[in-house]
């Protein structure tokens, strides 16, 4: 896990070191370790390490093959490098390390850019082709680790975050006007391979790049999850199909273990995370049972509505973990919003990201690697909307008693919910008109639910949560793994029908019957949802009142072209008079105002 950059001078002219050596020094939270470049001619590279794997000087980058006509500078793991390395061992390579760097460079030289469907993991590279004078950038397939880049006067310039990139003269130096407008009204980001800042552009997920001399980048796409177009399933088939999860989950767990470095997990109390860290206690204590004991690190609050605590104990009791609890303080928020911001890069929707950067600086100082349950919801239909596009293609398909059963298991389960999201809808649609301007909305939850959870892993909604989990864990030098990405598992789960997920309103049903007897029945059969959340709304109300106001009622605020700020305030201060009910959009015009003088103070 590290921070990448690099610079290539399209018409072979001899790059300017000078901006390298910045942007690598802007990228020195996500590796600490070491620095390392690679500078000839027409190309740059520049690296910053994160230890994990093979911790000694082999491991540094940039990286070259043994006659030094490859180079590559690498962010992310290759959870399955020892066995790729075993056969490119047998297929004649030597190696002089016992990274899995090196297992790129030479996966490289044997396939080409079929090695990416050789790798299990995450990852963000570029490899320079010197024979070919050709850069060779490569994205995992769901996106986990990030890749920025521009093209600016026949230089293209690559980064692991957009900040290293504004270095450049001419770089992001103009707020993505179609962009911001997207992100206020409809509360999307990442959903396209543009940024919030004009002229920067990130490498989709599952796509490769080749770039060479006097050529434009080449851009393909090499990997799509595919999807099942079943909605009904033969349920006779549920048992073998929730032991071949398990067995799935197991394996990515394992994989996601691997590490020459301390490792946590984040534990929320819902079924995810907790589902992760049980599969970690029995791993640790079949391969080892005198290992030390796995550390877990929660969020908890005084609020009851947001406090997971009782779930979090169950676990802790059943799992006997190392336990470390964090309580975001509101009062400390307002000073922390700098760096966030900063961290992030882009504005962001909630207050929930203050949760993981509170537990993620917290942890940085016993571990440098953390798994958690991310991604399990878009896959397996965590999200109550879900159930509005399953028993929609019911009816569509004359399923008449199974969206019957549907319909009567979502209210007996979810009543709740769906009245509190009835009542959001209109309010969110209110606050939309305090926004200037018109963006096309991304459509969710159409077709039938696995339709909509691809839309939802794609472009809506993992995306965003994916650029959330790296900045927030990077700012304080961890390493953050998924194992529910583990593309096995995604796949497995995008080729069953939409039955599977939800049954009778209970979503994620084959990972819930999969982990039967695995994890307490109490978390097992949460219907309610929260992750690492925050008590946003009380927040906003109470302890940020003052300083939302100061900000309202700023010139630089009362003169922005997106929004109509005395309708702004105006609404504002219904809700905290209890005249108006919270929504979110409320959080994101501030947090928008303050990004705005962060990274473009002249605007």
């Amino acid at each position: 896990m590290c921070g990448i950059a690099g610079h290539f001078k399209i018409t072979g002219e001899n790059i300017n070191k000078d901006y390298l050596m910045q942007m690598s020094e802007i990228l020195s939270h996500r590796g600490p370790d070491d620095s390392g470049f690679f500078i000839e001619n027409e190309i740059g590279l520049a690296h910053r390490r994160l230890s994990i794997i093979d911790l000694s000087e082999e491991g540094r980058q940039p990286m070259t093959n043994e006659d030094e006509s490859i180079w590559l500078t690498f962010n992310g793991e290759i959870y399955n490098f020892h066995e790729i390395r075993e056969e490119l061992i047998s297929k004649g390579h030597k190696f002089r390390s016992k990274t899995d760097s090196e297992v790129i460079i030479h996966s490289y030289e044997e396939w080409g850019s079929d090695c990416l469907l050789k790798f299990n993991g995450m990852w963000a590279f570029a490899i320079w082709d010197k024979n070919k004078k050709e850069l060779f950038c490569a994205r995992d397939r769901f996106g986990i680790k990030p890749l920025y880049y521009t093209i600016q006067n026949n230089n293209f310039i690559f980064a692991s975050e957009i900040k290293a990139l504004c270095c450049y003269p001419d770089v992001g130096k103009k707020p993505n006007d179609r962009q911001v407008i997207t992100f206020l009204k409809w509360g999307l980001s990442d959903h396209t391979n543009e940024t919030m800042f004009e002229g920067i552009l990130q490498l989709p997920a599952g796509h490769f790049m080749k770039i060479s001399i006097n050529n434009q980048p080449e851009i393909i796409k090499y990997y799509s999850p595919g999807k099942s177009d079943e909605i009904i399933s033969d349920s006779n088939t549920d048992e073998r199909d929730a032991n071949e999860l398990l067995n799935l989950l197991k394996d990515s767990t394992k994989l996601h273990l691997r590490s020459d470095v301390p490792t946590g997990t984040c534990l929320s109390g819902g079924l995810d995370s907790s589902t992760i860290t049980v599969l970690i206690s029995k791993i640790l204590k079949e391969n080892s049972p005198d290992a030390p004991k796995q550390k877990t690190f929660s969020a908890i609050f005084d609020e009851k509505k947001f406090d997971e605590s009782d779930y979090i104990k169950i676990i802790v009791e059943s799992t006997d973990v190392n336990a470390h609890y964090i309580k975001p303080n509101p009062k400390e928020l307002w000073n922390d919003l700098d760096h966030l911001i900063y961290s992030n890069d882009e504005p962001f929707m909630q207050l929930t990201l203050y949760s993981q950067y509170c537990i993620m600086r917290y942890l940085s100082k016993d571990v440098k690697v953390v798994l958690d349950g991310q991604g399990a919801d878009e896959i397996f239909a965590g999200y109550i909307a879900y159930l509005y596009s399953h028993i929609s293609s019911l009816i569509h398909k004359r399923h008449y008693l199974k969206a019957s059963k549907e319909l009567t298991g979502t209210l007996k389960n979810h009543s709740g919910f769906v009245k509190y999201a009835i009542k959001q809808f209109f309010i969110r649609k209110g606050r939309r008109d305090l926004i200037n301007g018109y963006e096309e909305p991304l459509e969710r939850y159409q077709g039938n639910l696995n339709e909509a959870l691809i839309t939802d892993l794609t472009s809506a909604n993992l995306p965003y949560l994916l650029h959330w989990e790296d900045r927030m864990s990077m700012a304080f030098s961890v390493e953050a793994r998924v194992p529910f990405l583990d593309y096995r598992i995604v796949e497995y789960a995008n080729n069953l029908p939409g039955d599977k997920k939800i049954r009778k309103g209970i979503t994620k049903y084959i990972l819930r019957k999969s982990i039967k007897g695995i994890i307490p029945e109490e978390i097992r059969c949460r219907m309610d949802k929260k992750g690492f959340s925050t008590p946003e709304e009380i927040w906003m109300k109470e302890e940020l009142k003052d300083n939302i106001i100061e900000v309202m009622k700023s010139s630089s605020f009362k003169t922005r072209k997106y929004w109509n700020s005395v309708l702004v305030y105006s609404d504002y201060c219904s809700f905290i008079n209890d005249k108006k009910e919270y929504s979110s959009e409320i959080w994101r015009i501030v947090c928008t105002e303050l990004w705005l003088r962060k990274f473009f103070p002249e605007s």
